[in-house]
């Protein structure tokens, strides 16, 4: 059984994504070809909003965003402590101070009833993550932010596909990000990721960034840096993204079907009154992680464990003077959660087999 399994995805859409790299190898545009414009329509579309700018990778984007809003040293960026690694490293990247904020223990996002007292008046940026799949509450974390006069940059890394209140993932902030890392809901074949935004000069701001600081050849008015997406990969994603909207009914028909048989095994996703979720990660949780994941694997379930370490236990943050205690829901979250086997082509059978070990695991492990 695959935990994600992106070689039957390839095989359903071969035919067009083969064609579409095909038609990129024969002109050999491979830096900034006409498929990145396309693809950056066609997405802005999707999302519902007016810009979309393509970027080698998630991270990028993140960096890119902090840096067109001229957040630098003296500045403070807030944003949440479970989670990869690269929300908080930009923040560090563009020489900022990264200021956590606990997450809620219901959804793992933001815990917005916790976020004001962390506003200085050096904080420039939030950046919330929609962590696994579903987005935190932006009508007030944009409230919040509005008082503040500070930016919100949505971190929709895992969340590409949702919806809050009708309106998707990556519409609703001043700016938003996200990644098509392989493995995230809409993925390529190697790094990718966008940035969207209905604010023109802000974009076009971003756009020269990703460009070594200029829109014009030989005229750099930015410190920028090489952020394109390849031609190549914008070619797989246009293949994929006409199947994405059924990918992202049957994440959500399988999310929901785990759940159903899972709860009361163990702790199961809930989704908010008013989201969607795409369920990047299906992600339970269980007291005794470790011999129910011994369990699984022995079962030939695969599974995964996001994130192990909290982002402020890492080395490189400790000059920050965070330690463990300090946020302790993300820190027991890390302890206790396990994703399970999640992808849009999962059969009812192996459905049925991953509910059924887990279900095994947590009796076997009390």
């Amino acid at each position: 059984m695959e935990f994600i399994d992106l070689k039957t995805q390839y095989h359903k859409y071969q035919s067009e994504i083969d064609a579409r790299m095909r038609t990129v190898l024969d002109h050999g545009k491979f830096i900034m070809g006409p498929e990145i414009a396309e693809m950056e329509s066609a997405l802005a579309d999707y999302v519902g909003v007016k810009h979309c700018l393509s970027v080698a990778s998630g991270t990028d984007s993140l960096e890119i965003a902090l840096r067109a809003l001229d957040i630098g040293p003296g500045d403070e960026v807030i944003t949440v402590p479970f989670t990869w690694i690269s929300s908080a490293e930009v923040i560090l990247l563009v020489g900022a101070k990264p200021v956590f904020v606990d997450v809620d223990p219901i959804d793992y996002n933001l815990d917005v009833d916790q976020l004001e007292r962390a506003i200085t008046d050096k904080t420039r940026a939030i950046i919330p993550v929609s962590l696994f799949g579903q987005m935190p509450d932006y009508e007030r974390i944009n409230e919040i932010a509005a008082r503040h006069g500070i930016t919100v940059i949505e971190d929709a890394a895992q969340s590409f596909g949702a919806t809050q209140k009708g309106r998707r993932s990556c519409a609703v902030t001043r700016v938003s990000s996200t990644s098509f890392f392989p493995a995230k809901p809409l993925g390529c074949f190697g790094d990718g990721g966008a940035l969207f935004s209905d604010d023109e000069a802000l974009t076009l701001k971003m756009s020269a960034i990703r460009t070594h600081g200029g829109l014009q050849r030989h005229h750099h008015p930015y410190v920028g840096m090489n952020g394109r997406m390849d031609t190549l990969q914008a070619a797989v994603i246009l293949g994929k993204l006409p199947h994405f909207p059924w990918e992202v009914e049957q994440r959500n028909a399988i999310g929901a079907r785990y759940s159903e048989q899972l709860r009361g095994a163990c702790v199961v996703p809930e989704v908010r009154p008013g989201n969607t979720h795409v369920y990047a990660q299906y992600t339970i949780r269980v007291g005794n992680r470790a011999t129910v994941g011994e369990h699984l694997k022995a079962a030939g379930i695969p599974t995964a464990v996001y994130y192990p370490k909290c982002v402020h236990e890492q080395p490189v943050f400790a000059p920050y003077g965070y330690k463990r205690g300090d946020f302790p829901v993300a820190e027991k979250a890390a302890d206790e959660v396990l994703s399970l086997p999640m992808h849009p082509f999962l059969s009812v059978a192996d459905q049925d087999r991953v509910i059924a070990a887990v279900k095994q695991a947590v009796q076997q492990a009390r």
